[in-house]
């Protein structure tokens, strides 16, 4: 992958700008740990997980997609990255929560390069530029970038799915914050017209219900039986609200519910940008191809991590 060295401008500190030819590398960090740093096994891993999904529905404009551990989430996920088209993606945003850092609105990345085992990404700075200007991101540090998954877990995903056309796509990476519903609205909007755009894959990293006292959310439906099963119901719920790709109906649901979905402000701007462009006449779908939970909760002391679900998301 070719690397450009040139003159980059980078916020410090919150003030100022400073201008540095210097190429800036985001390491994998949760490499060795969430999943391996061998390049010729994780590779194998990847292969062998998208060789059980299908391509229903390709090509995908934007998917939804777990950000666990690829011990509990990679068989998973592969079925939203199976409806990737390598041959027309030339750009993929990737929107994750923030996990680690207090934050209300959107962060882009101080780095030029996100390494993988596998081979590394290209942010694309013409694109971070013209978001920059807008005046709605902040700049996370390289610790921070470093120190959050949510965005790292997609990287060797979509470096497998892109990987017949490695050097003709690069990546626009946005740290999403604890959004109110303006804010879900502004950013939606500000995206829709990458939304729209044909050769832009949209990957919106979130887990859904994380379930146990350590999590602080014990919602149970003694109705739908044992523990896990009120859990998937509630999931499934809220998955059949997104597929509506009505943005007010899913703010509802987790009103009411209270959900634990750690991506529901990138998903809320997703189905902001969605409405956006639906004001245009544009019509679109959206239809998740999977589920999955991290464990099977039965009693009141078990914990379901992150209950994977993964998702896919299709716009015609």
């Amino acid at each position: 992958m070719d690397i450009l060295l040139g003159v980059k401008q980078t916020k410090i500190g919150g003030l100022g700008t400073k201008m540095s030819n210097r190429v800036v590398c985001r390491e994998a960090s949760h490499a060795g740990s969430w999943y391996s740093a061998s390049g010729s096994q994780l590779n194998a891993q990847l292969e062998g997980w998208l060789s059980q999904a299908q391509s229903t529905i390709r090509p995908a404009r934007a998917i939804i997609a777990p950000h666990a551990g690829y011990t509990y989430c990679g068989a998973c996920a592969a079925h939203a990255y199976k409806q990737v088209d390598p041959s027309i993606t030339r750009r993929v945003f990737i929107l994750g929560p923030s996990h680690h850092v207090p934050l209300s609105r959107c962060a882009l990345s101080p780095a030029d390069i996100y390494r993988t085992p596998l081979y590394d990404l290209r942010i694309d700075q013409k694109v971070y530029a013209d978001l920059w200007k807008t005046g709605l991101f902040e700049r996370m540090s390289l610790q921070t970038d470093e120190d959050e998954h949510s965005i790292e877990m997609h990287l060797p995903y979509t470096a497998k799915a892109m990987e017949s056309h490695k050097d003709e796509f690069s990546i626009v990476p946005v740290l999403v914050g604890a959004l109110s519903e303006s804010k879900e609205q502004e950013y939606g909007k500000l995206l829709s017209k990458y939304l729209a755009d044909p050769s832009n894959l949209f990957i919106i990293s979130s887990d859904f219900c994380h379930w146990g006292q350590r999590f602080r959310y014990t919602y149970y439906d003694e109705s739908q039986g044992e523990i896990y099963r009120s859990i998937e119901h509630l999931d499934k719920m809220g998955m059949g609200i997104i597929e509506q790709l009505d943005p007010m109906s899913f703010t509802n649901y987790l009103k009411k519910y209270r959900n634990t979905i750690c991506g529901r402000h990138p998903i809320g701007v997703l189905l902001n940008a969605v409405a956006e462009l639906r004001k245009s006449g544009l019509e679109m779908n959206f239809t998740f191809l999977n589920y999955a939970q991290s464990s099977q909760c039965r009693n009141w002391q078990d914990s379901s991590v992150p209950l994977v679900k993964h998702p896919k998301r299709l716009f015609r």
